[in-house]
């Protein structure tokens, strides 16, 4: 009986850590479902994206406020997490703060993780205020209704509760070592949680070893289940920045791909020494599909990228488009490719490994086409992304898809194109008659 709350605690934790790796295998396996990328090109500078966008918070700060309570809150729930270690092998071996012999290097890193947990807290009633009180506007679009906002203020919950806590552990526990109290000796510096003794006056050693062992085991029984929810979350992007900064994009923004086969045509297209009647090369490389009408057509980085999303909305508030009342969301087409892949997921778990087609696809079933092509093409989207997502490369390569593949460009850009074959300009006009309006002055 003696070994049974650690016997339990490795039972759990194995079950916890298992979990999770399956949840990160299915999502590995998504992301898999997408076309290559070339991303192997200049490292160096893809670390420093990593390291100043991803761990450095860089353009979080672009909006001061939101970005340092965001700081606060990340690197408070990590650091803090850094006990976790010490709860583990406290659990596993049976011993109490086990790394208190360190002394004043233990006890400053109490007193930190406390006054960061008391700071959590704080950014976390605050984030809170402004989805639910205030409701700022990027928080109160249509996507964001059901789900999307139910999660959001879970996570805020769930951070609140966690760091509660942490602060209770810590009263319960330097109340004890104020009583001397077997297997509780003096370790720590409580600059928060002794402000909770008033709390506990009057409890006696069993009732406050309760409650030191209850706190105890509900925040790591609460950041295993954290874990594990990550992956129904949009905070998976705590884990998914990195990777995601990291194999970002590293062109100009207004720098579009182009598709090798296209471009080979139009250049003989151009050669004059080039007969215009010979047959294709036997190995030319003409793609399956130009454009992608469903998320098994785009790149993995851009699957990547639809489970970085952190439905903050900053994408959406900086939209041209949808500031003048358009149905674009940047935000939405990321939720929404999320949404699909994930769709398209459960079919090949349902279907062991195969998919069958659902008669169902990104396009049309997801974004509409009036989204498509409410873009601007602007690239505020993409600057404004905290995290690096792109989602106009995957507005610009649907759209692909309806010109190249279905010819459904609107009406007003097919004369544009029209005006271009036969004109070589935009404009209605010949080349001979573009002078004229000269004379009628």
């Amino acid at each position: 009986m003696e070994y049974l709350p650690n016997i339990l605690f490795a039972i759990i934790l194995f079950l916890g850590i298992g979990f999770f790796a399956r949840n990160i295998n299915r999502l590995r396996r998504n992301i898999k479902l997408g076309r290559a990328a070339e991303v192997s090109d200049n490292k160096g500078q893809r670390w420093k994206n990593m390291a100043r966008i991803a761990l450095g918070q860089s353009k979080m700060v672009v909006r001061p406020i939101a970005g340092l309570m965001h700081i606060v809150v990340y690197l408070g729930f990590i650091i803090i997490n850094i006990e976790v270690l010490e709860i583990i092998i406290d659990g596993l071996l049976g011993t109490h703060r086990i790394f208190a012999p360190l002394g004043i290097i233990y006890d400053v890193l109490i007193g930190a993780f406390e006054v960061l947990a008391l700071l959590v807290i704080v950014a976390v009633v605050v984030f809170w205020l402004r989805r639910n009180v205030i409701r700022l506007q990027r928080f109160i679009k249509p996507e964001m209704a059901g789900w999307p906002k139910k999660d959001g203020n879970l996570i805020l919950y769930i951070e609140v509760v966690l760091m509660l806590l942490f602060l209770t552990m810590n009263a319960s526990d330097y109340q004890l070592q104020q009583l001397g109290a077997a297997h509780y000796t003096q370790a720590g510096f409580f600059p928060v949680s002794q402000f909770l003794l008033p709390l506990l006056e009057g409890l006696d050693s069993g009732a406050l070893i309760m409650l030191e062992r209850t706190a105890w085991w509900l925040h790591i029984l609460g950041i295993l289940m954290f874990l594990n929810y990550l992956y129904y979350s949009k905070h998976l992007h705590i884990l998914l920045a990195f990777p995601n900064t990291y194999y970002g994009k590293l062109t100009p923004k207004g720098q579009f791909g182009n598709l090798e086969s296209v471009t080979k045509e139009v250049k003989l297209m151009m050669d004059p020494s080039v007969d215009p009647f010979a047959a294709p090369a036997a190995d030319a490389a003409v793609p399956d599909k130009f454009g992608a009408s469903d998320v098994m057509d785009l790149k993995w980085t851009q699957l990547l990228n639809a489970y970085t999303c952190t439905e903050c909305g900053r994408c959406t508030s900086e939209c041209p488009a949808n500031q003048t009342g358009k149905k674009l969301s940047p935000r939405k087409i990321m939720m929404d490719t999320r949404d699909r892949l994930e769709e398209v997921g459960k079919n090949l778990e349902k279907n062991k490994g195969t998919y069958v087609d659902d008669g169902k696809q990104l396009l049309d079933n997801y974004i509409s086409r009036e989204e498509l092509w409410a873009c601007t093409s602007c690239n505020a989207c993409v600057e404004a992304c905290p995290v690096s997502i792109d989602p106009l490369s995957i507005i610009m390569d649907m759209r692909q898809y309806l010109v190249m593949e279905q010819s459904a460009a609107p009406s007003e850009l097919n004369n544009m194109m029209s005006n271009i074959e036969n004109n070589g300009a935009p404009w209605p006009f010949n080349q001979m008659d573009r002078i004229n309006w000269v004379d009628e002055s």
